[in-house]
């Protein structure tokens, strides 16, 4: 699917399908936003490089299934490549939508396979995306970008609330399943991670761009938006380090309470060792042992016993292992 959003110079606007690129034209001062769904690749392709020129590195680059994200300068465009989140991620278990933005001297194209509800939102508002146009098809970008980066907040914030749950959690019973969950948080978090620092790198680009493609305040915008994911990939990096943090820590404790057990055995052990020694050497059926013969040598046994199992006790407690 294709729908298209012209701006004209007297400031209506008009949104439709690819029908409407007949009346695209820059020179005149009409400005559209082109947002492709790559449901059809090569519809995609011959649109970005025929009618637009997008150079067919980019196109290839655009169409791929899997890219980190990256920026690079055409003569006739700027390729912004980001992932956002898709509209069923609500919390860290999450998948993303490649987002390729081609901004160029009066056209935007926003480029992506999965539904993209940042792009989606914005197209939904057709007076303040055409608004936006005429600031600049950068500002435009601007607004779709900083609709991806606002979508990482309640995730991240989110997994920082669930992660000061499972510290108590953890201290009160250390099963199974939270050992697997912090696995699962360490692993989406360095995920995050890479996809946050090589975005982070790409707006640090742009806010020290000049540029005829980028409008006047475009510096100003992207300096927020670098600041945004640089705070988004600060967080990331502190919550995966706590994540870790309390992985070792269920780990330590596990293997705390696993000693304590075996402590409490060895003891145990070592206080029946003697006991059972007893009881093999007069459970033994010889003729000749005098013992057995003691009128009070079975009440002389157990009190040996008894004694020996309490000064056992008493060695231990007072060397402090029990």
């Amino acid at each position: 699917m294709i729908r298209v959003l012209l701006r004209n110079p007297d400031g209506s606007h008009e949104s439709g399908d690819e029908s409407l690129l007949g009346r695209w034209d820059p020179a005149s001062g009409v400005l559209a936003w082109v947002d492709i769904d790559r449901h059809d690749d090569q519809a995609a392709r011959n649109l970005m490089a025929g009618r637009f020129g997008i150079d067919p590195l980019a196109v290839s680059d655009a169409l791929r299934e899997r890219h980190p994200p990256k920026i690079e300068w055409f003569d006739n465009c700027l390729f912004l490549l980001v992932k956002g989140f898709t509209a069923e991620t609500a919390d860290i278990n999450f998948s993303v939508v490649h987002i390729s933005l081609f901004v160029g001297r009066g056209f935007l194209l926003t480029v992506h396979r999965l539904a993209s509800p940042s792009v989606d939102a914005l197209f939904a508002e057709p007076a303040a995306a055409a608004d936006a146009l005429a600031t600049g098809t950068s500002h435009l970008a601007y607004r779709v970008l900083r609709r991806v980066v606002d979508r990482y907040a309640p995730v991240i914030l989110g997994l920082e609330q669930r992660l000061d749950e499972l510290e108590e959690e953890i201290a009160g019973n250390p099963g199974d399943d939270l050992l697997i969950e912090l696995q699962r948080y360490v692993i989406r978090l360095r995920k995050l991670r890479r996809t946050f620092g090589y975005q982070q790198s790409c707006f640090a680009e742009l806010r020290q761009s000049v540029s005829p493609l980028l409008h006047a305040r475009a510096a100003h915008e992207f300096q927020d938006l670098f600041e945004h994911m640089e705070r988004m990939a600060s967080l990331s990096t502190l919550l995966q380090e706590l994540a870790r943090d309390l992985l070792e820590g269920h780990i330590s404790l596990s293997g705390h309470r696993l000693n304590s057990i075996m402590k409490t055995l060895t003891i145990a052990s070592v206080i029946f060792l003697p006991l059972t020694f007893l009881a093999g050497i007069y459970g033994m059926n010889f003729e000749n042992m005098p013992e057995l013969h003691a009128e009070d040598g079975y009440y002389l046994l157990l009190g040996g016993m008894t004694v020996i199992a309490g000064a056992l006790m008493w060695t231990f407690r007072r060397a402090r292992w029990i």
